[in-house]
């Protein structure tokens, strides 16, 4: 039995679509203690990709393994993505890259000072991964052109990822979330949903999983909130995603559908954003609170705190009054490793200090 949903049901996409093993799939399913909700549902239940992998969970590891394999099969032995400083993606990059064997350049533009932001520094040194402080999106822009250009020599250049992971191969790692989900269902793990909320940042994850539970045949509605700058979440960058993930699955096999994009389910929310990217709101921080008293884990508030607020407004608001919700878990769960910790940031570009030199915004949980 192959172990992604998406092989196992079209078996000629395993060699088609090369992946690498990084999680263990399928994630689990939890449904919260209905006492602890702050409306009526019929249920809630919590999609587990926190962890998903180790040492580093959370929705990048889906779209890694596509990736990945993908600059490996192509000869390249290193990567380069981009990211702001405290970015999950730059670091999940940085983590299994390197356990495969690619050297990652990390080409990283400043953002608002919380606590995770020297975490996710100090765990990317530890990962061995080349941190580059870039000013602006144009700087890392120019960088990465530069980068592209190492191969007109007979050095193969860096394998470029985009933001995110975000990209039509990316998506592919959330069309198999989608297969997943369906498979548990008709397994009878919970009721096909009516609403899916997850968060919206770079949109690979929320492409792909619309395409993916459009091919298994699931009629539920995507609920993505918006936690970055609305030209970074545009829909002509969303269906471009979702079409492109289609093309390559259907090109590789055609008997995976071109299944066109349902905008009547699929809702975007841009009201919980708040301040802007990486601002965190006091909504979100009660959400937080929320996930650890109903699931037991943590959340942050970037991006599933966002989210998760504003699942539980609707619920307030007696919105889901008998359907089944499903939130998807996109953050990390695996606690860091003690030897990243330990790590003097003295040893990091000096562009990054001012994340331990300065305080953290009023809302973090450490501020």
């Amino acid at each position: 039995m192959s172990r992604l949903a998406l092989a196992g049901r079209y078996p000629t996409l395993a060699e088609a679509v090369p992946s690498i093993s990084l999680g263990e799939w399928p994630t689990p399913l939890q449904a919260a203690d209905p006492a602890a909700l702050p409306g009526a549902c019929a249920g809630l239940w919590l999609k587990r990709d926190d962890r998903c992998a180790t040492p580093y969970g959370g929705n990048k590891v889906r779209k890694l393994e596509f990736l990945l394999a993908d600059a490996l099969v192509k000869g390249h032995d290193s990567v380069f993505t981009f990211g702001v400083a405290g970015s999950n993606h730059a670091l999940a990059t940085a983590i299994y890259a390197g356990q495969v064997g690619l050297e990652a350049l990390l080409l990283l533009t400043p953002q608002s000072n919380s606590s995770f932001v020297g975490r996710n520094l100090r765990m990317g040194r530890w990962a061995g991964a080349r941190q580059i402080h870039c000013a602006t999106e144009a700087d890392a822009n120019r960088t990465a052109r530069v980068l592209g250009l190492r191969g007109r020599g007979t050095r193969v250049p860096p394998y470029r990822i985009p933001g995110g992971g975000s990209s039509p191969l990316g998506a592919v790692g959330f069309v198999n979330a989608g297969l997943e989900l369906a498979a548990q269902v008709r397994a009878g793990l919970m009721p096909e949903p009516d609403y899916l909320y997850v968060a919206l940042g770079t949109m690979g994850t929320a492409a792909g999983l619309a395409l993916g539970l459009a091919a298994a045949g699931l009629r539920t509605r995507l609920v993505l909130v918006r936690v970055v700058r609305a030209d970074i979440a545009s829909p002509q960058r969303f269906r471009a995603l979702y079409h492109g993930a289609a093309r390559l699955l259907h090109r590789r096999d055609p008997r995976f559908p071109l299944a066109p994009l349902d905008n009547t389910r699929i809702e975007v929310r841009h009201d919980f954003i708040g301040p802007g990217y990486a601002r965190f709101t006091a909504e979100g921080m009660a959400a937080l609170a929320f996930a650890r008293q109903a699931f037991g884990i943590g959340l942050e508030g970037t991006y599933t705190g966002k989210a998760l607020a504003a699942l539980l407004e609707d619920l307030r608001a007696g919105r889901h009054a008998g359907r089944h919700v499903l939130f998807w878990n996109t953050y990390n769960g695996q606690p860091p490793p003690a030897a990243a910790m330990a790590l003097d940031y003295r040893e990091l570009p000096p562009p990054f200090h001012r994340y331990f030199e300065t305080p953290f915004q009023p809302l973090d949980p450490q501020a």
